[in-house]
């Protein structure tokens, strides 16, 4: 319910907090004293229009909140998450806040968090309903009607089943639909498609192959450098002259002309050199035929090396050509190397879908048929539901009109058929609440047949029949009582009192009938103040709303039968 209403410079009233409770609170004052203001500011709050002539002059802008104090399964928060507005404990109240500058433009928020003005009015909506002499909301929009009768008799099982069949045949229409546009797809590209997965069967690319042959790739070439690297050296090393001599020949060659340095026992003349010239020529002699030695062993090893690094140089090209051709077949489709085998199953299955396409698609156009033959049967069961629900909710409403003083007023429930195309979750119809204000007179809308004062009745009759079966907690009445009074008078201050015990109600009145019925008393009066005139609103105790329903009886000079006339109203006789 609505339980703090703060208002900052709005038209007379530059500063007010007014708190609420929970049943009938009803608003009092004199012609002019601001009651319509108040309801301006909660309005403004609530996302109605905004308008420059809102702010207080003299000011740069107002601004109003209001806060509520609502259960944690209160379709406000589905709503408010939905849209990302984050209430930390689910028992938090919910603040509501508009502020409109001396250039018109305004800003809204909730819960301190800024939103755009439709957000702003589609919560109020949950949370207020405002029924008006000039302004209406809910009863006058005919969006609301079917709900309304809905809650009033139609079991909500048969609205749940409706809705779960409909679901399932917009589920299976749009099957159908996306099989037909497949294979419309796939006709249209089929010489494309056949030659696609022609060419990728061809190919035969296999899961995780890229990597492998990646990886075998780099492994040739490492080998191939290795098997280069060991013939140079072999090449060097090898007898065939490069560079004049072989390494080997070199050595031979040296040798030699050693050994002809050193004496043999058929020398004649052993003592050619010194003893001293011989050994050193032995000790080189001897390092030459190692050198011999290392380099046989050098060649024998490279030789060795060269028979197990032997590089095939077909295997590689044909690793590359298998890897080279994957990798253009992805590039032509645009995807990955690894999507290939994916991509040519997809291609199978639409190939497949062109084959078998006729008789998938008729099992999909007999699940439609079934399931829309589903629905129209439950939706059918609602309709009838709705109609027997609409002939006691016309009866219900009309018994509470007479004592409204609307006792030769129609109230009639029409259920309007759908076409198709419009059928949705809630069935096949459309539901509208028409009034005959007077014989003879043909039923019209609500909003275009009756005046604000019987429209506000007629929404009080209707909150009666439907007392706590609405999910907005808070309803508020403006001079729903214009034009009547007595006994009529006091027939609207008991259906207040009576919707009050369902839900808060707010009400400005000029009935002293319908004032003495509240749970609360507000009275809204003007004053002047450094020579400017301000708008106040005072809770009133139980001796100040006797004086005020007094005023109201007799005007401007309270008389003690005025009193007492007011002291008989408060106590309900």
């Amino acid at each position: 319910m609505l339980t703090h209403l703060s208002i900052r410079d709005v038209v007379l009233i530059e500063k007010l907090d007014l708190s609420f409770i929970a049943g009938l609170t009803v608003l009092t004052g004199e012609t002019g004293a601001g009651k319509s203001i108040l309801l301006d500011s909660l309005g403004l709050a609530l996302g109605e229009r905004a308008s420059a002539s809102l702010v207080r002059a003299g000011t740069e802008q107002a601004s109003v909140s209001a806060s509520f104090e609502i259960a944690t399964d209160h379709p406000v928060h589905a709503l408010l998450a939905e849209q990302g507005i984050a209430i930390e404990e689910p028992a938090e109240p919910i603040l509501l806040r508009r502020i409109v500058t001396v250039d018109g433009r305004s800003r809204a928020y909730i819960n301190d968090q800024p939103v755009g003005v439709t957000l702003l009015r589609r919560a109020a909506s949950l949370l207020v309903e405002i029924q008006g002499q000039h302004e209406q909301m809910g009863l006058a929009d005919q969006g609301t009607h079917l709900d309304l009768l809905d809650a009033f008799g139609v079991p909500a099982a048969l609205r749940t089943n409706t809705a779960r069949a409909y679901r399932a045949w917009i589920e299976a229409t749009a099957a159908l639909a996306a099989a037909r546009a497949e294979m419309e797809s796939a006709a249209r590209e089929e010489d494309w498609l056949r030659q696609a997965a022609d060419d990728l069967s061809t190919l035969a690319p296999m899961e995780d192959e890229e990597t492998h042959l990646a990886g075998m790739r780099q492994s040739l070439q490492q080998g191939e450098r290795r098997a280069e690297a060991i013939a140079a050296a072999l090449s060097d090393l090898s007898p065939r002259e490069r560079r004049g001599v072989s390494p080997a020949s070199a050595l031979r060659n040296a040798s030699r002309a050693l050994q002809r340095l050193l004496p043999t026992p058929t020398d004649l003349n052993p003592g050619a050199i010194g003893a001293e010239e011989q050994a050193a020529a032995q000790e080189a002699l001897n390092a030459l035929e190692r050198a011999e030695e290392a380099l046989a062993e050098a060649e024998s090893l490279l030789s060795r090396l060269a028979s197990d690094a032997q590089a095939d140089p077909r295997l590689l090209e044909q690793t590359e050509e298998r890897l080279f051709a994957l990798r253009a077949e992805a590039r032509k489709h645009g995807v990955s190397v690894p999507e290939l085998p994916g991509l040519l199953a997809a291609f199978n299955e639409r190939l497949g879908a062109l084959d078998s396409g006729n008789a998938r698609i008729e099992v999909l156009e007999a699940a439609m048929a079934e399931t829309r033959a589903k629905f129209e049967d439950t939706a059918q069961k609602l309709t009838a539901a709705r109609e027997k629900a609409a002939r006691r909710l016309e009866t219900a409403v009309m018994a509470e009109l007479r004592p409204l003083r609307l006792e030769r007023a129609r109230f009639i429930v029409e259920l309007l058929p759908l076409p198709p195309e419009a059928w949705n979750l809630r069935g096949k119809e459309q539901a509208s609440f028409l009034i005959a204000a007077n014989p003879g007179q043909p039923p019209g809308p609500l909003a275009k047949v009756a005046s604000g004062g019987e429209l506000s009745r007629l929404m009080l009759a209707l909150k009666v029949v439907l007392a706590g079966r609405s999910a907005i907690p808070t309803l508020v009445f403006d001079e729903v009582d214009s034009g009547v009074g007595g006994a009529t008078a006091s027939a609207i201050g008991e259906r207040l009192y009576m919707v009050g015990r369902d839900v808060q109600v707010l009400v400005v009145t000029h009935s002293p009938q319908v004032a003495a019925r509240g749970d609360a008393h507000l009275r809204i009066s003007k004053k002047v103040v450094r020579d400017r005139t301000e708008t106040h609103a005072a809770p009133l105790d139980n001796t100040a709303r006797l004086e005020e329903i007094a005023r109201m009886l007799s005007g401007d000079t309270i008389t003690p039968a005025a009193r007492a006339a007011a002291d008989s109203l408060l106590k309900g006789e």
